[in-house]
């Protein structure tokens, strides 16, 4: 029986309120002691920027049924503040600092939850069920055909109508010697947006002290059930609001990619990308050859066959902003990664006032319609097996070249 999960990386197991059992060899194979790798301390004293290190919660809002959602502010050693909402276990914010020590918040988003509670393109949203497309919204599994929401045009896109971005999860924050989180957890029942089996997921948000973010994902069902969760954060390392993502440098671990219709669902082809303007194995202008890649609206929202496909946490991609020094380098142990640059993003509210093109994804999962494609890896998770996968962002500068 092949398994789903992915032993010995960071997270192995979470028990009691604060408490996370971690093995030796996650901590070597995940940059930064991946989710919390270490023992369980209380840590208390200033970041360089001053502000306090650890977790603290404060109110959010409340959602139109009356819930309460809560904001967790994340701080580690070096002043990186990482914000999280329990609606949708979101990242509401990530402040990183410039080649000269300014902090921006990098990714898209609402400074309340009443943008979040609109009709928003996801922004930093964990997605589930099933992130990305599934054709026609119907996949058969053990002789039976299930029949899911048609939310993007005839496809079935994120999970559905609510999917797990727009559902509110249980939080406990997470503080050990290496970084501090919040471990989210949210039960789905059996026959939620079409799927089957009562699935309970839990996903891990931690920054370490030495910068960066890693998101753990565990899953078990009670039937056979498609899974394939994913983080939907929007990058604009110049800062949320500062432009488009044009001038950003792109390099991809990825020889091939996944061609689309023209309702983004894939063909079944793993086309190469040498030739073509989805080629970024070298580093390259996300907007040099954006023209060129057809779409109503154009622009790149495919995904890439990345070169690591064994399990085993590796290099995904690698973001630079040429002004500002931020860099992002984006592991991974999925073995896809879904590549977006923000292309129904058009100024209005509802898209937080953010320009086509203001932010870029890096979506690490498997790849979209994969429940009908029995030649893609297989994202059917089982009872009795866990499904466990690991994306790590590693965010740093880099220097202006004297000589240039």
């Amino acid at each position: 029986m092949k398994r789903l999960s992915v032993s010995g990386m960071a997270l192995l197991s979470i028990s009691g309120a604060l408490g996370l059992a971690l093995a030796a060899s996650a901590a070597a194979q995940c940059p930064g002691g991946c989710a919390g790798c270490g023992s369980l301390s209380s840590v208390k004293a200033c970041s360089r920027n001053g502000e306090d290190v650890g977790v603290s919660k404060s109110a959010f809002g409340t959602t139109a049924a009356g819930q309460q959602i809560d904001l967790y502010t994340c701080v580690n050693a070096q002043g990186l503040v990482m914000k999280l909402s329990t609606y949708g276990a979101t990242v509401v914010e990530l402040r990183t600092p410039d080649r000269h020590g300014t902090l921006e918040n990098i990714t898209l988003g609402f400074d309340s939850l009443a943008g979040y509670l609109g009709g928003h393109p996801y922004f930093g949203a964990t997605v589930g069920r099933y992130g990305n497309r599934i054709a026609k919204g119907q996949f058969s599994l053990d002789g039976r055909t299930y029949q899911l929401a048609t939310n993007d045009g005839p496809n079935h896109l994120h999970g559905g109508k609510v999917g797990f971005s727009r559902v509110v999860w249980k939080a406990q924050p997470v503080e050990t010697d290496a970084a501090v989180g919040v471990r989210f957890s949210y039960t789905s029942p059996d026959g939620e947006e079409g799927y089957p089996g009562t699935v309970e997921a839990t996903v891990v948000y931690t920054l370490t002290h030495d910068n960066a973010m890693c998101i753990d994902y565990t899953a078990t069902a009670s039937q056979a059930t498609p899974i394939n969760l994913t983080n939907h954060c929007y990058w604009n390392l110049a800062g949320a609001g500062a432009g488009t993502i044009l001038d950003h440098q792109l390099m991809l671990a990825a020889d091939r990619y996944l061609p689309v219709d023209n309702t983004l669902i894939p063909t079944g082809e793993l086309a190469p990308v040498q030739g073509t303007p989805f080629d970024f194995t070298t580093p390259q202008a996300i907007g040099s050859r954006i023209g060129q890649v057809k779409g109503d609206p154009p622009g790149y929202d495919h995904c890439y066959v990345l070169r690591n496909q064994n399990g085993s946490l590796a290099l995904a991609a690698r973001v630079v902003h040429p002004a500002s020094g931020r860099t992002m380098e984006v592991h991974t142990t999925q073995p896809g990664i879904q590549f977006y640059t923000g292309n129904f993003l058009d100024g209005s509210p509802v898209n937080g006032n953010y320009p086509t093109n203001g932010g870029f994804c890096l979506e690490t999962q498997h790849y979209p319609d994969s429940p009908n494609r029995p030649g893609f890896p297989t994202v059917i998770l089982k009872p009795g097996q866990t499904f466990h996968q690991t994306t790590v962002h590693r965010f740093g500068v880099e220097e202006l070249d004297e000589q240039n």
